[in-house]
């Protein structure tokens, strides 16, 4: 598991379970609330209620015939309120009124319960005692929603006596409604909310984990090869991280480097040398003219082609050292072809060759150092020259890749084509296949220096075997912002 999936799965624990405790606790308040103002609204209506009733205390006792004609009259009656989510249309409110005893001597409920002992109901026998009497009940013990909440309030006779007990009884049944409506919403909003933070979870755990991946990246690259610079880093302790990697890839890269060139340059001067070592020797000896003649001019063969590895191994390690480029300026391809052309027309005129360059109208124009990519077409150009036979034709395309993004040059010769066997090879360092006809071998460092310098401008090099003949080398580099 990556670490940025680490860092998201905790985070989503984290949130989840705070979000999941949070909306537990909201949605539990919320009717607890709604309940807590119900009761409290009913705490006034008992007491007005009660108040009523103790005008209407006569010899015998509470005397509720208006109090029974007021909600006979106002159950009767029906009406359309629309309380933001509900919509109410009777009055459901329940008020009895007990003696001093508890016997209930009013109900509004027809009368049900009148004569009934309400002595011992909470709400009655705490009022009696001189406390706060209040009792929430189930009309269905199994069901939740039948919850009705009464609320008592001491009925005094003029002594100020206690005469009796008045209880409004209400049900939950709108406040169920409204709790329900409510945790809807309250619950709508903590999804949005939890995405929300899930989404900032996933940028955080990315924006975290993007430096260790740039550089995971950056590591690989230098693994393979490939030329990448060290990326931009926030924070100290990622920037530091990088900086010392910087700093082992330095020490590691010079170490390895000085290491690989003097093996791949001692082994390709050891046959020059021993060939020229040899031809001292024999020179030293008496010999005919033409003998002396012939190995004089190997022996200038010999020391012109250590000369040409030593000129080509400085070339390819000062590109090789150089992580940018330095002073770049915007070419156009074709020109730039036109002009490494003409520069080859002898070598290619000597051999019988001549070339056929096909280029759009318009400037494939490229940034990058004229040098360098002077350099990389002439390896390209000679090498194709060398495998391509007398009176054949070299071809130069030069068009848009696919993507438009990038210029694409494309040289192939009609030769023998590459050997499947050193296709993987061919722009390894020293690696070189014998020329047709000659059988001699270069230096084996011409199409190193072109990947390198591909690299170098952002671009690829490839070579590959034409479906109708000969090989076919494609370079590709970045167009410029002016040309994109």
């Amino acid at each position: 598991m990556t670490i940025r999936a680490r860092l998201f799965l905790l985070y989503v624990v984290v949130i989840g379970l705070a979000c999941a405790g949070l909306l537990w606790w909201t949605t539990s308040a919320i009717r607890l609330r709604y309940l807590e103002s119900m009761e409290e609204s009913l705490v006034d209506t008992a007491f007005i209620l009660s108040s009523l009733l103790e005008k209407q205390i006569g010899e015998e006792g509470i005397e509720p015939a208006a109090l029974r004609e007021v909600f006979e009259s106002a159950y009767r009656r029906r009406f359309d309120a629309r309380i933001y989510s509900i919509r109410k249309t009777e009055v459901d409110l329940r008020v009895y009124a007990t003696d001093a005893r508890g016997i209930v001597v009013y109900d509004s409920d027809g009368g049900r319960a009148e004569g009934a002992d309400y002595s011992r109901w909470n709400d009655v026998a705490r009022t009696l005692a001189g406390s706060y009497g209040a009792r929430a009940t189930l009309v269905d013990p199994v069901d939740a929603s039948t919850l009705v909440i009464h609320v008592a309030a001491p009925i005094r006779n003029a002594e100020g006596n206690l005469a009796g007990v008045l209880t409004v009884g209400k049900p939950t049944t709108y406040i169920n409604q409204l709790v329900e409506a409510t945790s809807r919403r309250v619950l709508l909003y903590g999804i949005a909310v939890s995405v929300l933070l899930l989404a900032v979870g996933w940028f955080a755990s990315a924006w975290l984990t993007r430096p260790i991946e740039r550089l995971t990246a950056h590591a690989r690259a230098l693994r393979d090869g490939r030329p990448s610079r060290l990326p931009p880093l926030s924070g100290p302790e990622v920037h530091a991280l990088g900086r010392a990697l910087e700093e082992m890839r330095d020490a590691l890269e010079g170490r390895d480097y000085v290491e690989n060139y003097v093996q791949a340059l001692t082994h390709q001067i050891k046959a020059p040398l021993s060939a020229l070592r040899g031809a001292a020797e024999l020179l030293q000896e008496e010999m005919p003219p033409e003998d002396r003649d012939r190995f004089l001019a190997h022996v200038r063969t010999e020391t012109e082609r250590i000369q040409r590895i030593v000129e080509r191994l400085l070339q390819l390690a000062a590109v090789e050292k150089r992580k940018a480029l330095e002073e770049t300026t915007s070419i156009d391809l074709a020109e730039l072809v036109a002009e490494v052309v003409a520069e080859l027309e002898p070598v290619l005129a000597a051999r019988s060759q001549r070339t056929r360059v096909s280029a759009p109208t318009t400037p494939c124009t490229v940034l990058g150092e004229h040098f360098l990519l002077r350099q990389a077409l002439l390896n390209l150009l000679h090498n194709a020259s060398e495998f391509a036979p007398a009176d054949s034709v070299v071809e130069i395309q030069l068009h848009a890749a696919s993507d438009g993004d990038r210029a694409r040059l494309l040289v192939r010769d009609r030769g023998p084509g590459v050997p499947d066997y050193a296709l993987a090879h061919v722009f390894d360092r020293f690696y070189s296949l014998p020329r047709p006809g000659t059988g001699a071998k270069s230096s084996g460092l011409g199409l190193s220096l072109v990947r390198e310098i591909a690299h170098l401008h952002g671009g690829t090099v490839r070579l590959e075997n034409h479906p109708e003949g000969g090989a076919l080398a494609t370079l590709e580099l970045p167009f410029s912002a002016s040309s994109a």
